[in-house]
């Protein structure tokens, strides 16, 4: 962590998650001199990865959604998704589980790849519905398209950007997307529940309930029925492993086992500057590295609360106190013995009334209900990588209140007693649900993380899985933007800042900070330019 280059913007990247990583690599590109810290053993934050007897778990993300992000994210460093990452396409996209009636089966709905055929398996369920699948299709492209070209890279930095023809002409539009919710906006068009939590249950990808995420949202279903689910081989710890590589490959210097406990700043009158990070290394040692910039790209209610003394606080704890988290998450990763034909991919689990999951998560704060809505990833299904021959991997997540009370996991039903119930009620209603009865015994390896893991791995507001839901009073300009209020040089990349929730928005909010510090203040994709080092001849 030398002096370096005194022309050369230094820049210090706190936290090596996707959003970390990726404005690093951005800056570096553009030519900072970037030195990353990780406090974790290895970067990749909530993308990270798992090994256990020739078991290769995925610890976070699991759907590649929004390919486009992807595209335009390598674009901009000069390369392409086809030549950074293998992608294969989902067919069919997910299963899905009903809660069984009584002694009836569990209804099991398989939604496949190409939204023709997905319109014919909706048709096949609820005659009529074809039609009305293909105008909301139809509407949520619009609407993805919009948020891409004026809302997604916008930085709000000048509010004349949403003042084009196209917002203006479609603000009556707008406003009956942004003054409904999702769950009232599906209800409208399909009357199968099974089919209305097809099109709802995206809002958990937003960290929110499909009753109070907007219906804007519904673009969400352009993205997993229109342009189908992809699985990156190598599952994210592949992603995050080249979103590494092409940050070491343009000069970022990346400390792990590295802790900023301090963003420090001058004065000037009233003006306020960061200057540098006070950081303990691997060897236990505090030192003070200076800066031109800093990015925090960690959880940013830990920047602005633990990291920045009370006067350089743009969100204090008095505008967390008002915010609503996302969900928390209990996460079971599973080795298990032979093959377990009666998962895809990816299997959603949904209760006749989820409504009263949500409850517990956001509203009641009681006990996760059983049996409940939750989510099975088994990636060994399209990657046989991550286990060994004959085995499969699963990943099972389990949406929870934002508690880190609730407590840790561990190996082998070793975690916190309320974290491992949690797990076992899963396994049995995945094992009721989807005809596996022998599945608690066919387990070889066994991990369980919880909210108090998500509390101290990733300092994660309320132990939570994602950040700050997306309500409407959490979303777009009205979100955590990119850049501290009260510190010059200081901006935020991360879930808990703008646009959002999920890696494709993490990769966007590099990019609003690359905006911000070169004082663009355009409201779409930028265009991608040569290297410092292409544009020197260097």
């Amino acid at each position: 962590m030398g002096e370096g280059n005194a022309d050369v913007i230094r820049t210090i990247v706190i936290g090596g998650g996707v959003a970390g990583l990726a404005t690093a690599a951005l800056l570096a590109h553009e030519g900072h001199s970037v030195t990353l810290l990780e406090r974790n053993a290895r970067v990749g934050g909530r993308a990270g990865v798992l090994e256990r007897n020739g078991f290769r778990f995925d610890t976070g993300p699991s759907w590649y959604l929004m390919p486009g992000v992807f595209d335009h994210f390598f674009d901009l460093l000069g390369t392409s998704t086809g030549e950074q990452l293998e992608l294969h396409t989902l067919d069919p996209g997910y299963r899905v589980f009903s809660e069984p009636d009584g002694r009836a089966p569990t209804r099991v709905i398989d939604i496949p790849y190409g939204d023709e055929r997905v319109m014919e398996r909706f048709e096949q369920i609820e005659p009529g519905s074809a039609d009305v699948l293909r105008a909301y299709l139809a509407s949520a492209e619009h609407a993805s398209q919009l948020a891409e070209r004026h809302f997604l890279y916008n930085p709000f930095t000048k509010i004349s950007g949403l003042a084009t023809a196209e917002v203006i002409h479609t603000l009556p539009r707008l406003a009956t997307l942004l003054g409904t919710s999702l769950e009232r906006f599906v209800s409208r068009r399909i009357s199968d529940p099974v089919l209305r939590q097809v099109l709802g249950y995206p809002a958990v990808f937003l960290g929110t309930e499909p009753r109070r995420a907007p219906a804007m949202y519904h673009l969400m279903s352009a993205l997993d029925l229109g342009d189908g689910v992809k699985y990156p081989m190598g599952g994210f710890g592949r992603v995050v492993q080249r979103l590494e590589e092409l940050a070491v490959e343009r000069g970022v210097q990346i400390h792990e086992s590295c802790e900023a406990t301090e963003i420090l700043t001058s004065r000037s009158g009233r003006s306020l500057t960061a200057t540098g990070v006070r950081l303990r290394d691997r060897h236990g040692t505090d030192r003070i590295e200076q800066a031109d910039i800093i990015v925090a790209a960690g959880d940013l209610h830990h920047t602005e609360t633990r990291l920045l003394p009370p006067g350089a606080r743009s969100y204090p704890e008095s505008w967390w106190r008002r915010a609503q988290s996302g969900p928390g998450a209990v996460l079971v990763l599973l080795g298990v013995s032979g093959a377990l034909p009666q998962l895809e991919h990816h299997s959603l689990f949904f209760t006749r009334d989820w409504n009263k999951s949500f409850d517990a998560i956001f509203r009641t704060g009681t006990r996760v209900p059983d049996p409940t809505s939750l989510y099975v990833c088994r990636p060994s299904a399209t990657d046989p990588t991550v286990a060994p021959p004959d085995h499969e991997n699963l990943f099972v997540l389990v949406p929870v209140r934002p508690d880190p009370e609730l407590g840790a996991g561990g190996s082998n039903g070793g975690g916190d007693p309320e974290v491992e119930r949690t797990a076992d009620a899963a396994l049995d209603q995945i094992s009721r649900w989807a005809d596996v009865p022998d599945l608690q015994e066919r387990v070889v390896v066994r991990e369980t993380i919880g909210p108090a893991d998500f509390a101290d791995r990733y300092h994660s507001w309320r132990g939570g899985m994602l950040g700050p839901s997306h309500t409407l009073r959490q979303s777009a300009l009205f979100r955590p933007q990119n850049q501290s209020k009260r510190v010059r040089n200081l901006y935020y990349a991360g879930a808990s800042t703008a646009p959002g929730v999920g890696v494709p928005m993490c990769l966007i909010s590099a990019e609003l900070v690359l905006k911000r510090i070169r004082g663009d203040h355009s409201a779409g994709p930028t265009t991608p330019r040569l290297s410092m080092s292409e544009r020197t001849g260097m």
